[in-house]
């Protein structure tokens, strides 16, 4: 069997089984096209895979990844006989991984000054206009949706009368309700009036977020058109310790901000932070605590609760 042909199956396999396998199908691909899609699937040799773990940046997290797919699809080939052997180097002699730099959290300032460019920004623009991504990144720092979320909202799932989004086939395959503040739920108001005048191709199935032309965002437009926002904002990566602003930038930006809220109002953090779990739409708190950068805001409100605790102190 061909290599194309036995990753073909072996996606198929995967989501038949229940997994999404989007990023991990695609990865897949990506090494038929650096091999050769009609190489048999056996004849792949090291110097193959080594050429594809290293790519041609310099080392990242991200080889991790690609040996962990190839290492699942080549457990799968062996199992069916497409294969001998695997041509994977053993995982000891791999390189160790670097470590992973810290998300970047915007300021509060740089939100205020990212939101009051964005028309600016999108002056020009042919599909993505301001309108839609003032909602779009709205939803992102608002109510702490991935970017996948907020493209898959539809018109029925959005309830700003009721103040509450309906977030559907989510990371872990699950549906939850995530309710807003008055303020995020007036702006969906004034979105939704907007949307009303564009075409729903799919009644009212069809996209919340939506080209000018009634079609649903795409992730790379979406990127493209807030890496401009950025540039024209003055926004980006302040020093080589922390990774490049984005737009999931956003969610981290939300639940830190949401961390030093409640360490302001004196809230038992502790207590509260299952519930963040939640709002995010986490399985359990591991997912949650890569969200949880410590900011200069947040290391000053938390060493002021120890102070207050330990001493009594009132330092400001």
């Amino acid at each position: 069997m061909t290599l194309g042909d036995a990753v073909n199956d072996y996606i198929a396999w995967r989501r038949t089984h229940g997994a999404k396998f989007h990023s991990g199908g695609r990865l897949l691909h990506r090494f038929c096209d650096h091999v050769g899609r009609n190489i048999g699937c056996g004849a792949v040799g090291e110097a193959d895979v080594l050429g594809f773990l290293a790519g041609k940046g310099p080392l990242t997290s991200y080889r991790a990844v690609k040996y962990s797919a190839l290492a699942g699809f080549y457990r799968y080939a062996i199992s069916r006989g497409h294969a001998v052997r695997s041509p994977l180097p053993v995982r000891d002699s791999e390189p160790r991984q670097p470590r992973s730099l810290p998300p970047y959290v915007y300021s509060r300032n740089e939100l205020q000054h990212m939101f009051a460019t964005i028309d600016v920004s999108r002056r020009r623009a042919l599909q993505l206009d301001g309108d839609t991504l003032r909602a779009l990144l709205l939803l992102l720092y608002g109510a702490g949706l991935r970017f996948g979320e907020a493209q898959r909202l539809t018109l029925d799932d959005v309830d700003p009368g009721e103040a509450l989004l309906t977030v559907r086939d989510t990371k872990f395959y699950k549906t939850r309700l995530v309710p807003v503040c008055p303020q995020l739920a007036d702006a969906l108001k004034v979105h939704a009036a907007k949307r009303a005048q564009r075409p729903f191709p799919k009644g009212t199935a069809s996209t919340f977020l939506a080209n000018r032309n009634g079609t649903p965002l795409i992730a790379v437009t979406a990127r493209r058109a807030f890496a401009q926002l950025l540039r024209e904002a003055g926004i980006g990566r302040s020093h080589d310790g922390q990774r490049a602003p984005c737009l999931h930038s956003l969610r981290h930006a939300a639940a830190v901000h949401r961390l030093e809220a409640w360490y302001r109002r004196g809230a038992d953090v502790q207590r509260l932070l299952p519930a963040l779990s939640t709002w995010l739409g986490h399985k359990d708190l591991d997912g949650t605590r890569t969200y949880l950068s410590m900011t200069t805001e947040l290391l000053h409100e938390a060493s002021v609760r120890f102070d207050t605790y330990v001493n009594g102190g009132d330092h400001e």
